[in-house]
């Protein structure tokens, strides 16, 4: 036996180690679809100012919207993320509920 080996101990393998890097796999966050559902109460008028305020549609496509939520029964405003969509849906429930209007807002997802 060695001094070197007396003092330290045997010695270890002397082998080299590959480290790979593991990319962590992502997947892209699941699609929320933010719904406006007609009533016979809320002025048109409110349903376009509401999607070009929280959606930033323009007066046409927010008017389209609006008018096929008014034949359909219920229209697409966007579609989001879950936190920008629950955000969403929250912001024109409350500004709905300010001007005592009773439109209804939901999201389902994609």
């Amino acid at each position: 036996m060695s001094d070197e080996e007396r003092n330290n101990g045997p010695k270890k393998g002397s082998g080299t180690g590959v480290v790979t890097a593991t990319k962590p796999k992502t997947k892209k966050p699941s699609m929320y679809k933010v719904l406006l559902l007609n009533d016979d109460y809320t002025p048109m008028e409110f349903v376009v100012h509401v999607l070009e305020r929280f959606f930033f549609k323009s007066r046409e496509e927010a008017t389209e919207i609006m008018l096929h939520v008014h034949r359909r029964g219920i229209g697409i405003c966007g579609v989001y993320t879950y936190d920008i969509a629950e955000t969403k849906v929250t912001q024109v429930m409350e500004f709905s509920r300010k001007h005592q209007h009773p439109l209804q807002c939901t999201m389902e997802k994609e």
